[in-house]
């Protein structure tokens, strides 16, 4: 049940991995998922884990019939799409997924699927993965996409001068070289290893990584990584303005700060999978406000919005004909120091402020208590790997003790910046902190900005608090935040002992031996107090009650293939 057609296995530890899950060694959500990573349909993992249950894990055919037509409605910030490659917001990336596709996509129970790729292989090592690309996709200018195309976004994906955040995901396709900046610095630089990347033939790329990876299927459905059309360059470089893609839709209207209207395909050539049932989706930008999304569903501006605060949970709650819709993520909020500026420098400073504070109080203060308290390593209990290494209870002596050896005797000055980028929770979560700081001698100040303002400067200022999105693996995130002199490693934080178990991690195989590597990984983060993280927060979306077919995804990435609406 668990072979290819032509009777081999995927991979060969497929075998031990399902062995593993019947005698119960591992659970079903981890062998659903390292399954499909390996190779195995979905279809047939679901199939081996309903059996071996008595359970059916397929999901049932639905209860009305759904109907074709109509424009989806939803209120979300608008922003501008250029280089799919770089961008930084998701919500960039739910504008142009619609035209630009992935290799695969990870559903909303964190399994990850086929897409543009219709099969993949990995080594018996994992770190030779060959992907089986689809036959028949045209691009909507005609061209058939093709092996030139998958080779090309890598290639751009890993070129330092695009600057894309694919170059921590992918690391192991990279080399380290000396060049010289623009002040004549010599400085180590990330680029492409010359063979990394390999045109088998017109439909088949392989990978050849120096380190094993097991997150590689789930990497390429990483915001960033939507496949662009292999002239992109030549054509522009901005989707916006040259929006061919292989997606359902086309691009009929867009503006920042206001619209993005997207409609069925009109070019001759067709889309090459299911038709949405959808004939359009219309975004509309009502701010980063959310009381202004609130609104906008309450009038039936919109059938739904991007995000509910937790703040009006109570109001939403209340409104006739909606329905909210919940899911607990891997989204949270980090109050990062960054290890090379003073005061933060000194790890004693960073443990006084990190035994200073309660998490659980935190929570309760700044989301409403609802989420789950974190333990000050991004690695939470929604990931398979995650070992639990629960946080010391709030010390304030402690905190004194450590300063005093700093040389702060008389307690110290600090700042924090805070944007407010993912709503007024991350206001409340630091004004709670500035009073469980106080009784440690530790003054905080608050330096609250614009959104715009503060991700121009995440990367650069000493202290300040950073929204970060759900990630179905623990180690993707480490891989982008943590390992040294990555382009969002905004800690600055660099320890070769992180990096290398880290690298463990990534390759080995057996859930229960990784989660092993994985507590000491996190051990490792945690021991070096370079982040304060209170909680996980829980994600709430609402849709109209004719909205049918929806579900929300952890990332919040909008796949609205099975979206129809019943008006």
């Amino acid at each position: 049940m668990l072979k290819k057609p032509d009777g081999k296995h995927a991979h060969s530890y497929v075998p031990e991995l399902a062995d593993k899950f019947v005698k119960g060694e591992v659970d079903r959500r981890e062998f659903l998922r390292t399954a499909t990573l390996l190779g195995v349909s979905a279809s047939a993992a679901y199939a081996f884990a309903g059996r071996a249950t008595g359970q059916s894990l397929i999901p049932e055919a639905a209860a009305e019939t759904p109907k074709k037509g109509g424009i989806l409605r939803f209120a979300m910030e608008v922003q501008e799409i250029t280089d799919p490659a770089t961008y930084d917001w998701t919500q960039k990336s739910n504008v142009s997924r619609w035209m630009v596709e992935y290799l695969t996509r990870t559903k909303p129970d964190n399994v990850t699927v086929p897409y543009l790729a219709e099969s993949w292989e990995a080594s018996d090592d994992l770190k030779t993965w060959t992907f089986k690309l689809r036959k028949g996709v045209k691009w909507s200018n005609g061209d058939d996409f093709n092996a030139d195309d998958v080779v090309y976004n890598f290639k751009r994906w890993l070129d330092p001068k695009i600057g894309s955040s694919n170059l921590s995901l992918f690391s192991g396709l990279t080399e380290t070289v000396e060049t010289t900046n623009d002040a004549g610095e010599t400085v180590k630089q990330q680029r492409m290893r010359e063979g990394a990347v390999e045109k088998v033939d017109s439909h088949t790329v392989r990978l050849h990584l120096s380190t094993p990876n097991l997150s590689i299927p789930e990497n390429l459905y990483n915001y960033p990584t939507g496949i662009v059309h292999r002239k992109f360059d030549e054509m522009g470089g901005d989707l916006s303005k040259n929006p061919i893609g292989t997606g359902p839709y086309e691009l009929a209207a867009f503006s920042v700060g206001e619209e993005a209207k997207l409609v069925r395909r009109t070019d001759p050539h067709g889309y090459w999978g299911d038709e949405p049932y959808l004939d359009g989706i219309h975004y509309i930008d009502t701010g980063s406000d959310r009381s202004a999304m609130m609104a906008a569903i309450a009038s039936d501006q919109v059938d739904g919005i991007f995000e509910v605060d937790v703040t009006q949970l109570d109001v939403v709650e209340r409104m006739p004909g909606v329905t909210i819709h919940s899911v607990n993520t891997a989204r949270t909020g980090i109050c990062r120091m960054q290890v090379d500026k003073k005061p933060f420098d000194d790890p004693r400073v960073r443990e006084a402020v990190t035994v200073s504070l309660d998490h659980q109080k935190l929570l309760e203060l700044g989301y409403r208590g609802r989420g789950v308290t974190a333990e000050n390593h991004h690695v939470g209990p929604m990931h398979p790997e995650y070992a639990e290494i629960p946080w010391r209870k709030q010390d304030h002596e402690k905190a004194k003790q450590l300063l005093k050896e700093a040389g702060y005797p008389d307690g110290i000055d600090i700042q924090i910046d805070v944007g407010q980028t993912q709503g007024p929770w991350e206001l409340a979560t630091v004004q709670a902190m500035k009073e469980q700081l106080a009784p440690s001698g530790i003054n905080l100040k608050i330096n609250t900005m614009p959104a715009a303002q503060y991700w121009e400067i995440w990367t650069t200022t000493p202290f300040g608090l950073t929204s970060w999105t759900h990630r179905p693996l623990g180690v993707m995130v480490l891989n982008l935040a943590y390992r040294s002199g990555q382009a969002w490693n905004e800690s600055n934080y660099a320890n070769p002992e992180f990096d290398k178990a880290l690298d463990e991690a990534n390759g080995i195989l057996d859930p229960n031996e990784r989660r092993k590597k994985m507590e000491e990984v996190e051990a490792i983060l945690q021991g070096d107090h370079v982040i304060s993280q209170p909680f996980w927060r829980s994600q709430y979306v609402a849709t109209r009650d004719y909205v049918k077919g929806f579900a929300t995804h952890p990332t919040q990435y909008h796949q609205f293939q099975n979206v129809w609406l019943d008006k």
